[in-house]
């Protein structure tokens, strides 16, 4: 174990004031609400009550909206980052630096900055993160490791980084590779998904030990966010446009496909959250080339 470079703040700031996208006479719980043009969107996830979250990797800021009104406005605003896959947990913000090899922690109702953490020297794309009662764990898809961030009373970094080197049935090829990242209850297993190879791991939170999960024949490549809920998975199938549904097994070695969601909505989603009975997609629209003016949304998805 290793002791990150982290910075906690004694005081939070206030929240950033921006101008807000949407629209207030939208229907409630819009379709699609729009991101800011040239937003790069990778990640999303869902907080207190029918709030979202979505990351840019742009620039490493983060924008937060209301689901019901579909009205938004960039929260965290920062330069220099990357924000990749998201998660928030006890009212904090849990963000994957990507390339940079960082993560960072912000309160998701100010945006001020709580922790920020080096993660890896090494190879590094920090693509996701799930977290737990007693830590955040961040996947690297250029690497065969993931990454332990200890959090103590309220779920707060204690400042601990640990790296877990991935072993048994765990598969490194060219390309990326640990991508999506979700945590059983009891926080013991974690799932992970290869994007190349397409293969979904159950892997002992505590050694590392990767076993591969006979999903029943489901096309798992281009896998990117995952999503658990009960024994439900959801494996986005990013450039595929389409969610895979997945009923895992009580030891989470096994899977039984469940169906397969398309949506017209769909331009290259990347990750799914969940808002109650209500699940959304962030459109990271690979295949369009990026600009400035390039818009980019987030959808209510069709058959949950």
């Amino acid at each position: 174990m290793r002791t990150s470079r982290v910075l906690l703040t004694t005081a939070l700031a206030a929240a950033f004031a921006v101008a807000p996208t949407g629209s207030a006479s939208a229907a409630p719980f819009p379709d699609t609400l729009a991101l800011p043009n040239g937003w790069l969107p990778e990640g999303i996830a869902t907080g207190a009550g029918t709030s979202v979250y979505s990351g840019s990797r742009a620039d490493g800021s983060v924008w937060k909206g209301d689901l019901r009104t579909g009205e938004g406005e960039v929260l965290v605003d920062v330069d220099g980052r990357v924000a990749v896959g998201i998660k928030v947990d006890r009212g904090l913000l849990f963000v994957s630096g990507g390339a940079t090899g960082d993560a960072y922690v912000y309160d998701a109702d100010s945006g001020a900055e709580v922790a920020a953490f080096d993660l890896t020297d090494g190879p590094a794309f920090i693509n996701d993160v799930t977290v737990t009662r007693d830590a955040a764990w961040f996947t690297n898809s250029q690497a065969a490791e993931l990454y332990r961030v200890a959090l103590g009373a309220g779920g707060v970094p204690t400042g601990a980084v640990q790296t877990i080197a991935l072993a048994g049935d765990w598969q490194q090829v060219a390309g990326f590779n640990a991508n999506g990242i979700a945590a059983t209850p009891d926080g013991q297993t974690l799932l992970v998904i290869n994007s190349t190879t397409g293969i979904l791991y159950a892997v002992d939170a505590a050694t590392g030990e990767a076993t591969a999960v006979d999903a029943g024949g489901a096309l798992l490549t281009q896998g990117d966010g995952i999503l658990l809920q009960g024994t439900t998975l959801w494996v986005v199938r990013n450039r595929s446009n389409e969610v895979v549904v997945l009923r895992m097994a009580s030891d989470w070695h096994a899977a039984t496909p469940v169906r397969t969601i398309t949506d017209p909505d769909f331009d290259v989603p990347t990750t799914v959250a969940l808002q109650g009975s209500r699940l959304y997609a962030v459109n990271a629209r690979f295949t369009t080339a990026p600009t400035p003016d390039t818009e980019y949304d987030i959808v209510l998805v069709d058959g949950r």
